[in-house]
């Protein structure tokens, strides 16, 4: 039996306990923001030195564009020295042309602070014909009468291309990932079955892994979809898919699925971020709170409040890790005593800070307000599309709220919660099963049951 002074003594030993971490949030994002604001001029003399022209960043209240997200400016990622005016006597750097709040055309392909090795920036051959890294399995059947193995392509050959009967798969990786979550995964585990009429393409987003990380590009939602459409789509010549995404990738596989109802089959979601808002309430804004609130814990949820809510902390991150990430692979190696770190470990350095940033405001935070448009038109469609969402039930990341949500709008829609699960380990912890749940995705999409029983918690 707890006496009057122990229920109080508790009471407030909790109440002491938030009010000192609510102190020291505070206290360290102010720092936080001060240090932003300091790095905000460090790296306009810095760009001028280094370039010749300073980029323009996104500190100061200019005239905004329609298709970038508002969370992107600073009125929308309060800093309290930007409001009282710290950064007033940099206007002298500033250029009379005004450019709408984006950046000025620089004379390099390329950044001082982005990393130039030869992987970072192969794309850069391929001229004005840039697509999107993407590797292909073939069905094995086409392959069985030269007695050849299935094997891994990077274009496929032109006589493939009709397909005849074949299913075509494309994979979505999500933020700051690869095709390496899908080849090194899924692809591995396929059955036969699937193997002899299913064409899979694992594609690098643009900005990510081997993909083009072009450094005027604002990594909309429209540039997003229309790097897949040239380089798979159309250099493919699909007429129907299904669409299997991670993460951040659900949202562009659902306003790819919603420009190619009458294509898509299913849709297999893992993880969306997918949350109630509207093109009038502010609906990015809510998203940035929701998905990078400022909190010092979880580990997880800092590490997405820095990179996302300061713009010049997150470039010298970059700049130290991306740029110099050759450096700091070998010696994760030698600590490590490893020849070869995990995919994983790779895809964290295998961007740049503008594919990122931009990313993570355009898609994540901005395409957020047209998700409820693309539930509705593939709701509407006559091609009677499925969606399967999969989550796990200790996800820090996107709140369980998503899948409701999806389903609230989405009344068709399969929602599987896997048991002590979080972000990613329904897939990496999972590899058969998940495999053998999209599987019976693609060959029915029909049977619930059926399908829920394919992966096992």
């Amino acid at each position: 039996m707890f006496t009057v002074p122990q229920i109080f003594s508790g009471k407030w030993a909790r109440i002491s306990a938030e009010c000192l971490h609510s102190a020291l949030n505070w206290v360290v994002f102010l720092f936080l923001d001060f240090l932003d604001t300091l790095f905000c001029v460090l790296f306009r003399v810095l760009d001028e030195f280094m370039e010749g022209k300073a980029s323009r960043c996104y500190c100061e209240n200019m005239g905004e564009d329609g298709e970038l997200s508002e969370t992107l400016y600073g009125k929308e990622r309060k800093n309290i020295f930007r409001e009282i005016g710290f950064l007033g006597f940099l206007r002298k750097w500033e250029i009379s042309e005004k450019i709408g709040g984006r950046v000025e055309e620089a004379k390099t392909t390329t950044r001082w602070s982005d990393c130039e090795c030869e992987s970072c920036v192969s794309w850069l051959t391929d001229g004005n014909d840039q697509k999107l890294h993407v590797v292909v399995m073939e069905p094995s059947k086409v392959w069985r009468n030269n007695n050849i193995p299935p094997i891994y392509l990077a274009a496929a050959d032109e006589e493939l291309k009709e397909g005849g009967d074949t299913e075509n798969v494309i994979f979505l990786h999500g933020f700051l990932s690869s095709s390496s979550i899908w080849t090194e995964t899924v692809f591995p585990n396929l059955t036969e079955e699937v193997k002899k009429n299913h064409r899979l393409f694992a594609l690098d987003l643009l900005g990510f892994g081997r993909s083009p990380k072009p450094r005027d590009c604002f990594y909309t939602l429209k540039d997003h979809l229309g790097m897949i459409e040239k380089s798979i789509i159309n250099s493919f010549e699909l007429k129907s898919f299904h669409l299997v995404a991670h993460s951040m990738g659900c949202i562009l596989a659902l306003a790819l699925a919603s420009k190619y109802s009458n294509s898509v089959k299913s849709i297999t979601l893992v993880a969306p971020p997918y949350f109630n808002c509207s093109k009038e309430d502010g609906g990015s804004s809510m998203v940035l709170r929701k998905v990078a609130e400022r909190r010092l814990w979880p580990a997880i949820k800092f590490g997405s409040s820095f990179m996302s809510w300061y713009e010049h902390l997150g470039r010298c991150v970059c700049f130290l890790f991306c740029r110099n990430h050759r450096i700091w692979e070998w010696i994760l190696k030698l600590l490590t005593r490893k020849r070869n770190l995990h995919f994983t470990t790779m895809d964290l350095t295998r961007h740049t800070h503008s594919s990122a940033w931009h990313t993570m405001h355009n898609v994540i935070c901005g395409a957020a307000k047209s998700m409820d448009e693309c539930l509705e038109t593939l709701k509407i469609s006559s091609s009677k599309v499925k969606i399967y969402v999969i989550q796990g039930d200790q996800d820090q990341v996107v709140p369980l709220e998503c899948s409701a949500n999806i389903k609230m709008k989405f009344p068709n829609a399969v929602i599987k919660t896997i048991k002590n699960a979080d972000h990613s380990s329904m897939i990496f912890d999972r590899e058969n099963n998940f495999t053998q749940y999209l599987e019976h995705a693609w060959l029915s999409f029909a049977n619930v049951e059926e399908c829920n029983k394919y992966y096992s918690t």
